[in-house]
């Protein structure tokens, strides 16, 4: 690692290097004598690879996880991925169906040994883009969902859970997916509103010749009908109610009920009720015993239970039969267009089925008050803290939780069957005879469901240090500290593992839940591939060509037109395809986007700068280096013997260390970005590194030089030390070659302690000082931009004060501001100069003379900045004419309408700014 650094900054092979040594040398394994910490990296899916949400949560987490291991504490970050039920099993299911096959043709143990194989490609590439990233997990460590002993850890979960009665099975209401055939969850389930129909019906009343109107959305779930509903209270019908009617296109009499939940201003205030196939019309069918009936097949076509002429066909097209044949019957008396919420499928995209069907449950009643108590008491606390009432929402509203899954991928339920249906749990069929003293000649059938994905993941701060059984990680590591995830899977995942953690540990899973924000493009939009905006954020570490980058994303679509949409807005955004920014840039990105907003965008122009802020760090080691590099280095300095810069900036750098540890600690990584690239750019590289140049290349001695030389190579390792959490990778590199000039003894700047505040090198006189030279520099470099005067000319300054204090401290540092300011004198006046050729700047106590004589044209001067005057201020009048007309402030376009009010704001600024030129002039 200790080699001479290279005069360019290629990020690709310096990573690659990095991540070997560190590798290598386990340096991600926990080692520190602090207090533990631990983070658990919520697994990824295996199905493919990590997108652009899981760089920008992997940075935030190594970042944590960097600065912890740094401040000497006992740092874990647990890695591992998610088997991933559903979505695993479809991508193997696609690979299938384009050889012409099916799971079907398989059988169940060829598809899941063909899904472990598919496995190991997938989760072999994820671990290698994470590595990319540079993420300090504790790869040995490494865990899978399905792997055997967290399997153990789920199946005695499951067992326990049964025996305390919180596991049951029942046939209940379920989201069924007709596509995927299995029961999904409540939160699988996305719910968008679509253009749809209310068909009005008429249902016959027994006995007269009157009839009851329904409104429906769902005419095919007529044939399940068990009854209409109305209002009590409402007039229109209550001497209706308790008749009946009489199901049309079915021979079977249905009762007419009274129910508070109907909606009077629904419809014709009349709906029909099928239990079986509706969440609302199941719980009011259970309030009024009425019978269910199951219309469906498993694959959403009508089954046995309806009549004949309908037996066999899918629910579509059974729709349009049954509102046919009403029609031809003069039943279907009206259609209207209606806007409704459509749930689907989140894998499959399907419409999701309200189906009557045997699954197993988890009690989540006695399970939820204590994940609440756990927030409410302290114990947890959410960042940002508002997302603990989103949390507390869904745990007061929790229902039963569906844990079974109609799949073959994953931890089949570990229940078996005798042939009289009787229910046996245990660890195995071994365990399950034992127990309940079953002889070997009677036939036991373990259940063919699966355990829902999350329900495993639920388990995952414990099960991966070695639960159930009491190992030394798990005492040293539970409860982690602190969880960093998405606010998308806030119920799927973290108030599970609450839940779960508090049941079987008795502790919380973790003491902190940092919620992040999702990434979005640059327009703010969701990143998906139907959009064509997705990235992946290797392709913006190494830079990918823009044919290779349309093929990826086009890959895969069905719709010709799509594919060539996504090509067209592909080439507009990327004519010359990404260009490769390296890791750190990448990192440094997602850390400064890091806010507390729901939503993230994430342009690639910010991208490009943090490239350059890498640049700019690499040129000033490689400027330090030159000059301190066999060069006499003092073994230390007396603070008081330094320059007005130097002390700047080392009392900048410990404000610097302050803030950034305040940031850290408060998860506000946007924050401790700025505060870090402000330093480092405009600070250390601009100011501290130019006030150095003024004493290394002036005739001071050698004692001085070796001084100025120690505070640079101090100030800029802490510096490299402070950013090394964020940009692990050219820190590393950067730090190795300063590492001989401090004599240091850790291999690694991973090894390195995190700086800590020193408050006797603070000073904010010296900072007000020191920024009052730096105003005068301004002022002057200000002048010289503004008169075009070309930048190798020098320029002769006076100042002038009345506060002889003020004049006695600047006199010391009167030669280091000649060169930054590129002066040929400096000096002190005691009265305003008579010549007119000198332009004045005014601050604060100190009145700057500027001599421009033989520089400008000052009349030629001031004409043009005259007639930039009257063009702005023309400019000026036209929009505010045009913002004063209500006419066009309301009609026009909101975009239009805020563009013209960014003008006035750009022209009312430069207008000030060509005010400012013209009072300096001389008269």
């Amino acid at each position: 690692m200790n080699e001479p650094l290279p005069a360019q900054y290629t990020p690709d092979t310096l990573e690659k290097d990095c991540y070997a040594f560190w590798e290598e040398q386990h340096y991600f394994s926990p080692q520190g004598q602090g207090k533990p910490y631990c983070i658990m990296l919520p697994p990824p899916n295996v199905t493919g690879s990590l997108h652009m949400g899981h760089g920008f949560q992997h940075t935030l987490m190594d970042i944590l996880t960097r600065y912890h291991r740094m401040q000497g504490d006992n740092t874990l970050w647990q890695p591992g991925t998610d088997h991933a039920g559903i979505s695993t099993q479809m991508v193997v299911e696609r690979q299938l169906l384009q050889k012409g096959q099916s799971r079907h043709d398989l059988g169940r143990d060829d598809f899941v040994e063909a899904i472990w194989q598919w496995k190991e490609i997938s989760g072999s590439r994820i671990t290698e883009q994470m590595r990319v990233m540079g993420n300090s997990c504790d790869w040995p460590r490494e865990r899978f969902t399905l792997d055997e002993g967290l399997s153990a850890a789920v199946n005695k979960a499951f067992t326990t859970l049964y025996e305390q009665g919180l596991i049951y099975r029942a046939k209940r209401l379920v989201n069924w997916d007709p596509k995927l055939l299995t029961a999904i969850s409540d939160l699988e389930v996305l719910s968008e509103e679509e253009d749809g129909f209310l068909w009005h019906i008429r249902y016959p009343i027994v006995g007269c010749d009157d009839v009851l109107t329904v409104a429906t959305t769902r005419p095919e779930t007529l044939l399940g009908d068990t009854a209409a509903a109305v209002h009590p209270k409402d007039t229109r019908y209550q001497h209706l109610i308790g008749k009946k009617i009489t199901l049309p296109l079915c021979a079977r009499e249905i009762p007419i009920i009274a129910d508070d939940s109907i909606d009077m201003a629904f419809g014709s205030g009349a709906v029909k009720i099928t239990p079986a196939h509706d969440f609302n019309d199941y719980d009011m069918g259970l309030r009024h015993n009425l019978p269910t009936i199951n219309l469906f097949t498993p694959d959403a076509h009508l089954n046995e239970e309806v009549p004949e002429a309908y037996r066999g066909l899918d629910r579509f097209f059974a729709r349009e039969k049954i509102l046919n044949d009403l029609k031809a019957l003069g039943l279907l008396i009206k259609t209207e267009p209606h806007r409704l919420n459509i749930p689907r499928g989140d894998r499959s995209g399907v419409i999701i089925e309200p189906y009557l069907t045997d699954q197993w449950f988890v009690t989540m009643s006695s399970l939820a008050k204590p994940a609440v108590d756990a927030v409410k008491k302290g114990k947890i606390r959410f960042v940002p803290e508002n997302w603990q009432n989103t949390y507390f929402q869904w745990l007061d509203n929790i229902h039963d939780w569906c844990i079974s899954r109609q799949l073959w991928w994953g931890h089949r339920i570990p229940a078996w069957y005798d042939n009289e249906g009787h229910i046996f749990v245990g660890k195995d069929e071994a365990a399950v005879r034992a127990q309940h003293k079953i002889e070997d000649d009677v036939v036991l059938t373990q259940d063919n469901d699966v355990l829902d994905t999350w329900f495993s993941s639920a388990l995952w701060p414990f099960s991966t240090l070695g639960w159930p059984e009491k190992t030394v990680d798990l005492n040293t590591f539970y409860p982690t500290s602190v969880l960093v995830t998405g606010f998308d899977i806030l119920f799927f995942w973290v108030a599970r593992m609450v839940m779960m953690g508090l049941h079987f540990m008795d502790e919380v899973p973790f003491k902190t839940v940092y919620i992040t924000g999702l990434i979005r493009d640059h327009e703010g939009q969701k990143m998906s591939k139907t959009k064509g905006n997705v990235l992946d954020p290797l392709d913006l570490i190494y830079g990918i060509d823009l044919n290779t980058l349309i093929e990826k994303r086009v890959v895969g679509l069905m719709q010709p037109q799509m594919a060539e949409r996504i090509a067209t807005v592909t080439r507009e955004q990327f004519p010359d395809g990404i260009a490769a920014f390296g890791t750190d840039a990448l990192r440094f990105t997602f850390c400064a986007l890091a806010s507390t907003g729901r939503n993230i965008r994430f342009d690639l122009a910010r991208l490009s700068g943090y490239r350059n802020f890498c640049n700019k760090l690499w040129n000033a080691a490689r400027f330090i280096l030159l000059h301190t590099v066999d060069k006499p280095i003092a073994k230390n300095y007396d603070i008081q013997a330094l320059s007005l810069g130097e002390r700047w900036l080392l009392s900048r750098l410990q404000n610097t260390i302050k803030l950034s540890k305040e940031h850290l600690d408060s998860y506000r990584f946007d924050l401790l970005a700025q505060q870090l690239y402000e330093f480092s750019w405009d600070e250390c590289c601009d100011w501290g590194l130019e006030w150095a140049k003024t004493i290394l290349q002036s005739d001071v001695s050698e004692d001085k030089k070796a001084q100025t030389r120690t505070v640079l190579i101090y100030s800029f390792e802490t510096l490299l030390r402070l950013l090394h959490p964020i940009i692990p990778f050219i820190t590393e590199t950067l730090w190795q070659s300063f590492k001989p000039l401090l004599a240091l003894a850790e291999p690694s700047l991973m090894l390195r302690a995190y700086p800590q505040y020193n408050a006797d090198l603070h000073d904010e006189n010296t900072e007000e000082l020191f920024a009052l030279v730096q105003t005068i520099i301004v002022a002057v470099r200000n002048t010289r931009a503004e008169m075009n005067i070309a930048p190798g000319k020098t320029l002769a300054l006076s100042l002038m004060t009345k506060n002889s204090t003020l004049r006695a401290r600047l006199n010391p540092y009167l030669e280091n501001l000649k060169p930054l300011a590129r002066l040929s004198t400096l000096n002190w006046t005691d009265t305003a100069p008579l010549q007119p050729q000198f332009a004045t700047v005014e601050i604060k106590d100190i009145t700057c003379f500027i001599d421009l004589a033989g520089l400008i044209d000052i009349a030629a001067e001031k004409d043009r900045l005259n007639k930039e005057k009257i063009k702005l201020e023309q400019e000026i009048a036209k929009c505010c004419t045009k913002l004063e007309n209500p006419q066009f402030v309301d009609r026009a376009p909101a975009a239009v309408v805020e563009q013209e009010k960014a003008r006035l704001a750009e022209f009312s600024v430069t207008l000030e700014k060509v005010r400012a030129q013209w009072a300096r002039l001389p008269d």
